[in-house]
């Protein structure tokens, strides 16, 4: 016991030195509706296609991790809105494992995205990945930006838009735990709160996890309109896809700290959860749920079909799975909600599973600024 209380008090001094600073002497959030239009459509002009035809989308994965959510959800939602050639691409073809779930398979690889494609992608959007610095990956990104290609880092891609050479001199957004390592790392590098995405001659960048929604649907507003965007917003259970945010409240505390490794300590029960997966499946809903859940750290999350072990999601990418377990619980999913509708539930029913303080660090970790940082037991009462 007091060695692990001694590691709990090593580490919060280590995520404090990290983090702690990340949300203080901000500025206040501005309110100002017309600032926020603008901000929305300043972006839709920097990123509209600039040749004629269906645009490329190229979404950049590495096989040994990649973010959950910041890779089907951006994925499913530009093949839903069907406004451009959406292709998922890796150093290798095959098996991509997703963190903090799930796994995919990829059927692209760099070169043959090149043989088809030789002058380029025109749009690269870039995941958080477990190695912000691997070199074909960073390689390629780079090269892809060199031809022409708007480049996209969303949540912790924007570490690896960084490390292929794209954010010296250029201002950025980036999840709030990586704020300072990125202004660490290039020179000239500004940081700007309070925008949930924006962009810098031709390089985009995103906050946290979440924000691939708000990004994604401005993408679609830039290749196929506004009405179309509206159209998939409505889907998604999306009243807006401007860059609202005020970055203030997402910020590493000594509180939330403390509560983060005791609530992450090996002496918790790790429970073991399935969810049945199918042909035609909504990727967004399982992206946002399995993600959440597997953030607490008390939940491990498989994708079973007693059919296939290879289920296509709804957008055509193609999940592994496994086969079903009885000694597995259910991950708590609903057919019938949307998305996001999907994520408020998922997070009251965290709440009510491992507490206030956990769903507080889902929030934080998401940077999911749809809901409140914490709220009382009634307004989850009926998830």
């Amino acid at each position: 016991m007091f060695r692990s209380m001694a590691m709990i008090v090593s580490c919060t001094a280590a995520l404090l030195v990290a983090g702690c600073s990340a949300g203080m002497d901000m500025p206040p959030a501005p309110t100002d509706p017309a600032l926020r239009e603008q901000q929305t459509q300043a972006f839709v002009r920097a990123m509209k296609p600039r040749h004629a035809g269906r645009p490329v989308v190229a979404i950049v994965s590495l096989n040994e991790g990649t973010e959950t959510t910041d890779f089907l959800l951006t994925h499913a939602v530009l093949q839903r809105a069907d406004v451009a050639d959406v292709k998922a691409v890796a150093s290798r073809r095959g098996r991509v494992d997703l963190f903090p779930a799930l796994q995919v398979e990829v059927p692209h690889d760099f070169e043959g995205f090149d043989r088809v494609h030789p002058s380029g992608a025109d749009y690269v959007i870039v995941p958080a990945m477990s190695n912000d610095a691997d070199p074909a990956v960073t390689a390629w990104v780079r090269r892809q930006a060199e031809n022409g290609a708007r480049i996209v880092g969303v949540c912790n891609g924007t570490l690896v838009v960084g490390s292929a050479g794209l954010l010296d001199g250029r201002r950025f957004a980036g999840h709030w735990s990586s704020r300072g390592k990125v202004l660490e790392r290039h020179p000239g590098s500004i940081h700007v709160p309070h925008q949930r995405y924006l962009v810098d001659r031709d390089v985009a960048t995103t906050t946290g996890i979440t924000a691939s929604i708000p990004v994604a649907l401005a993408l679609v507003e830039a290749m196929g309109g506004r009405e179309k965007a509206a159209a998939v917003a409505a889907e998604l259970g999306a009243i807006s896809w401007s860059p609202e945010h005020d970055s203030a409240p997402f910020a590493l505390t000594v509180r939330r700290g403390v509560r983060y490794l005791l609530n992450k300590a090996p002496f918790w029960p790790h429970e073991q959860w399935g969810v049945e997966v199918r042909d035609g499946m909504d990727d967004i809903a399982l992206a946002l749920t399995a993600d959440a859940w597997s953030r607490t750290g008390r939940v491990s999350v498989h994708a079973e079909s007693a059919s296939s072990d290879a289920v296509a999601l709804r957008s055509g990418i193609v999940l592994v799975a496994e086969r079903p377990s009885h000694e597995r619980q259910r991950l708590p999913i609903t057919a019938t909600m949307k998305p996001l509708q999907q994520m408020d539930a998922t997070l009251c029913r965290i709440q009510k599973r491992f507490g206030v303080s956990y769903r507080e660090w889902v929030v934080l970790e998401m940077e999911y600024s749809g809901a409140p940082m914490s709220v009382d037991s009634g307004a989850c009462r009926s998830s």
